[in-house]
């Protein structure tokens, strides 16, 4: 019983952060304009161009449905992981306007949910194809 409630929540988190991670990789589809700017902004990359964004968009795609299928869990967790921590350090400027900036501390909690998942990834068997 209790394996099973732990499966549960670390289902219910693997779904939450895929929602978030797919919608950035969209994003990059949908208006490549602002996957730009936010290079530029908290990377320092500029002149990609659209064609780049819609590689990283795919690859972003392909990444996010393996993680939230539970597919090659240490590798694609661990990616998930690194890339939202990369993005969340990379803001670490907007952390000291804390009040004029409060959405970007939501990326805080998902780093801690990210970690969970990659450090519980043995206990996450809930619709994941590593342990069909």
């Amino acid at each position: 019983m209790e394996k099973q409630r732990i499966a549960q929540a670390l289902l219910s988190l693997r779904l939450g952060v895929f929602v978030v991670m797919f919608v950035w990789a969209l994003d990059k589809f949908v208006n490549p304009a602002h996957s730009g700017q936010v290079f530029e902004h908290f990377y320092k990359i500029s002149g990609l161009s659209a064609n780049i964004f819609t590689v990283l968009g795919i690859l972003q795609v392909l990444l996010v449905l393996a993680f939230v299928s539970g597919f090659k869990q240490r590798i694609s967790y661990g990616l998930v992981f690194v890339l939202h921590a990369v993005s969340t350090l990379s803001s670490w400027p907007m952390y000291l306007d804390a009040f004029n900036n409060l959405l970007f501390f939501a990326a805080w909690p998902m780093l801690a949910a990210c970690f969970a998942l990659y450090y519980l990834r043995d206990m996450d068997t809930l619709f994941a194809l590593d342990h069909r």
